[in-house]
């Protein structure tokens, strides 16, 4: 019984494969492509001038749902100052954005710097600056 138990879970994975591979390898239409491109585009350019409000401006607030960061003021203060410090800002400008797309079929994508990642999603207002996760 034993063994027909372990046939019939080798087989259901097997299925399975194909459907969890194609999850993790999700690729962005053309269109989002070309937001994000131009989104991303002005995001490095602002970080590049190190410019705290542009960034503000390109992020949704209050950022990560804190209260405490609800405006650009704050954002720059307590966010900015602390993430984005220059070997930071060099990695969003040359790091590679991967694209994901969340089982809430919201689409972000990902920027990974060293312990830190930044998100980026899609938002009813275009893309936007949205997380600050920690790589692990």
């Amino acid at each position: 019984m034993g063994f027909l138990l372990r046939i019939v879970l080798a087989t259901a994975l097997v299925n399975l494969a194909p459907a969890v591979a194609q999850a993790k390898n999700a690729v962005a239409s053309p269109a989002l492509q070309k937001e994000f491109d131009g989104f991303i585009e002005k995001f490095r350019a602002a970080l590049k001038a190190n410019d705290s409000a542009a960034v503000a401006g390109m992020t949704r607030l209050p950022f990560m749902n804190d209260n405490a960061i609800r405006d650009a003021a704050q954002f720059g203060a307590k966010t900015y100052r602390t993430s984005f410090t220059a070997k930071n800002r060099a990695c969003i400008q040359r790091g590679k954005a991967v694209y994901d797309r969340d089982d809430y079929k919201n689409d972000s994508y990902f920027v990974f710097c060293g312990e830190l990642i930044f998100v980026f999603t899609k938002t009813p207002a275009g893309f936007l600056f949205t997380d600050i996760s920690v790589n692990d």
